[in-house]
């Protein structure tokens, strides 16, 4: 049995403020001196930028899609803090499977962690009554052990709001947040803004705090979340030696990239590999490297700063048309192409992959996905069937009718509706985005690969 507080931040819907209030909890909770660590129910890379940012830890996400169920409570054990928020994602009981076991709420019967819930209360007065009895009844075992009244509009509101509550429901208020447009984040194409397109991030995030800390009461919030039972499992523990020392992993990472699962990089570093930045806006050269990972973000955001960088976009094509390994997902397959088309203007890109990728107004593919692995596939270790998510507003346009796929989708888009991971030399560029686990081992599979490029036995 594992000992520690946690709580979970959950909601009715989507776009609540959860990640503004979790964001804003988590600032405050630092301030005031708590060893904060923030959690995301779901497949996310935006809100734990936020979060992690507020907390000054990695934020985790917990998926039971891409992880194995036995294996969420070890892991969240693992990264757990003195005191560990969980936001959730959507609302309390929404999930893919219609009986709720991949629900918000499922993972909080997992592990135990108390409920917060925020409700967006604009336009909203008595309604608030019935909402909160049929939460509360719906899963008898999910603890709701709180309520955060969001947006309210002034103290004739909140009170009414409050007389509701205390008159047709047992969930104590803890905490009243005004509306303000201090507590605006922005929203775009793939949900909210990242803190890189965020002006004065760390003001912003700092203001959050401070609204938190005098709208909730912080000291009742500790309350709740000591009062979580011991968590019957055992932090997970790597007891092998790493298997690959010495391999040097480049990682775009900047404003136009930086979609990663901090667990993936971990497991990476884990194995011996060295993570290499690499600022494919401002450098003009490719470090010293075995292998490349470019993960998702926003390239079409940012195609005019990576098209004036032409010496990156020449270092990287020659590399990999030399047969550096490269893996790349989503906005990363995006680059490799030889252009990208947004709002009515084009700009080149790196050209290692004969297609040009060209953003919509609607998502192109949205969602969990499946895949098996073709024979084509150079990695070892990808499983049979993998699990795995997809968002893209983007389309590949123009390819090849020869062009060699590696993943053969069951569910999902992927590229073409049918494939997914063009495989190009040594390099994999795909829409799917993977989350190393024990099922699904693509961080050993990707380093087993670079070390055999390294060594020549391809």
């Amino acid at each position: 049995m594992t000992a520690f507080s946690r709580f979970m931040i959950a909601a009715a819907h989507k776009s609540s403020g959860k990640t503004v209030v979790s964001t804003g909890l988590a600032a405050a909770f630092r301030a005031a001196g708590d060893d904060i660590g923030t959690f995301k129910k779901g497949p996310d890379y935006i809100d734990p930028m936020w979060l992690s940012m507020a907390s000054g830890t990695p934020c985790y996400s917990l998926d039971f899609n891409t992880m194995e169920t036995d294996r969420i409570a070890p892991f969240f054990a693992s990264r757990a803090r003195e005191l560990s928020l969980v936001e959730a994602n959507k609302g309390l009981y929404d999930g893919v499977c219609v009986e709720g076991t991949d629900s918000n709420a499922a993972l909080a019967k997992l592990l135990d962690l108390p409920v917060v819930l925020v409700i967006d209360t604009l336009g909203m007065t008595r309604g608030i009554a019935p909402l909160l009895v049929g939460y509360r009844a719906f899963d008898t075992e999910v603890n709701i052990a709180g309520l955060i009244l969001n947006r309210v509009g002034g103290a004739r509101h909140e009170a009414k709001l409050r007389a509701a509550v205390e008159t047709y429901s047992d969930i104590p208020v803890i905490g009243s947040v005004r509306r303000s447009a201090r507590l605006d984040i922005g929203e775009r194409h793939l949900g909210l803004t990242t803190p890189a397109e965020s002006a004065g991030v760390e003001a912003k995030i700092a203001a959050f705090g401070e609204i938190m800390a005098e709208s909730v009461d912080l000291d009742r919030l500790r309350r709740i979340a000591r009062a979580a039972p011991p968590l019957d499992a055992s932090p997970s523990k790597r007891t092998e030696p790493p298997r690959w020392p010495g391999l040097r992993i480049g990682v775009l990472r900047d404003a136009a990239f930086g979609f990663y699962y901090p667990d993936d990089l971990e497991a990476m570093e884990a194995e011996g590999a060295q993570i290499v930045p690499i600022d494919a806006l401002h450098d003009v050269s490719l470090p010293d490297i075995d292998g490349l990972f470019i993960g998702g973000g926003f390239p079409e955001m940012r195609m005019r700063e990576l098209a004036e960088n032409a010496r990156m976009r020449g270092a990287i094509r020659s590399a990999l048309q030399a047969g550096l390994p490269c893996y790349a997902e989503c906005g990363g397959l995006m680059y490799l192409c030889e252009t990208i088309t947004w709002n009515g203007e084009t700009a080149p890109m790196v050209g290692l992959v004969p297609g040009r990728a060209v953003m919509h107004r609607r998502p192109q593919g949205r969602g969990y996905v499946e895949f098996a692995a073709t024979e084509a596939c150079p990695w070892k270790g990808d499983g049979c069937t993998v699990r795995a998510h997809e968002f893209h507003y983007a389309s590949i346009e123009g390819l090849p009718e020869d062009t060699v796929f590696v993943r053969k989708m069951q569910r999902g888009t992927g590229i073409d509706g049918r494939h997914d991971g063009v495989l190009i030399h040594n390099t994999i560029a795909g829409f799917t985005h993977l989350r190393n686990s024990a099922n699904i081992p693509w961080v050993p599979g990707f380093l087993d690969f670079v070390a055999r490029c390294r060594t020549g036995r391809t």
